[in-house]
């Protein structure tokens, strides 16, 4: 954690590499500028910061685990869908944005020590996935089979495909990716599947009764990846979501991503699945 008693100052982090992923998502690269918070900061896998982009306004965005591994680097993959993001897309490296964070609540990974993991996303939502990904890797023997199922729209939205390559890499460990598109994809380019993550559950060769399910994107694909892997057999309470509201303050003070007596930013946004399914059913705001 980087603080533990000031939840309202933003830090000054220096983005030390831009990346631009797709013509309208990008991942910056931070650090701290004060090398004691450098030094000190940490999060766990499922957790998010509040990016302050200066003189525009916050936003809260997934931490992804930094891909080069450095200590003291984290990295934020942005899509561009507002006004803070949109200018977000326009920093370089070397600019300075403000860090509030880490907050909310994070992937079961004590839990899943022991079982099969199973991270299904969908769009973007392999961002909030990647740590708990990189630590079954980095701790691969207290982990059973891990399987990573990701579905896009469509080819030309695929981001992260360096490690989907190192993740592919033996029977224990396997990528299976699907495009929706029905179209013929990428001149026949395109070497994963098509349809939808959970067609995948037949081939997938894991003790269901014994995994633990991890899944982040549309709340229509979280609810049907749930209910789809409950009734292949893992338990309700092995599933887990994350849900992705309207969150402003992320100390549960605004009132923006409140459902029902959840606010969303220090409830969650990790939840398992039986404690949340009454609140998906509340369409999105």
């Amino acid at each position: 954690m980087l603080y533990t008693d000031d939840a309202y100052t933003p830090y000054e982090a220096e983005i030390v590499e831009f990346i631009k992923e797709h013509h309208d998502i990008f991942t910056i690269r931070l650090k701290f500028t004060d090398p004691e918070l450098d030094s000190k900061y940490f999060f766990r896998p499922g957790q998010f910061n509040m990016i302050y982009l200066y003189g525009i306004g916050e936003v809260a965005i997934s931490i992804v685990n930094d891909r080069n591994h450095q200590q003291g680097r984290f990295e934020h993959t942005i899509q561009v869908v507002g006004r803070i993001t949109k200018g977000m897309m326009k920093l370089q490296t070397g600019d300075k944005v403000g860090i509030r964070g880490p907050f909310g609540t994070s992937w079961p990974m004590n839990e899943a020590k022991g079982k099969d993991v199973i991270i299904v996303t969908g769009g973007l939502g392999n961002a909030p996935l990647v740590a708990a990904t990189e630590e079954v890797l980095k701790n691969r023997n207290q982990y059973g089979k891990l399987r990573v199922l990701h579905g896009i729209r469509s080819s030309d939205l695929l981001i992260y495909d360096d490690m989907y390559t190192r993740w592919n890499n033996s029977p224990e460990t396997k990528v299976y990716m699907a495009t929706s598109n029905a179209d013929p994809v990428d001149n026949g380019k395109w070497t994963w599947g098509k349809g939808y993550v959970t067609n995948f559950i037949p081939e997938l060769s894991v003790d269901y009764a014994n995994s633990i399910v991890m899944t982040v994107g549309p709340e229509p694909m979280m609810i049907g990846v749930a209910k789809a892997f409950i009734a292949a057999g893992v338990k309700p309470e092995n599933v887990y979501v994350s849900i992705e509201r309207s969150m402003k303050c992320a100390i549960g003070h605004c009132g923006h991503c409140q459902l029902g007596s959840q606010f969303i930013c220090k409830d969650g946004a990790v939840y398992p699945y039986p404690a949340c399914e009454h609140l998906l059913e509340v369409k999105g705001l």
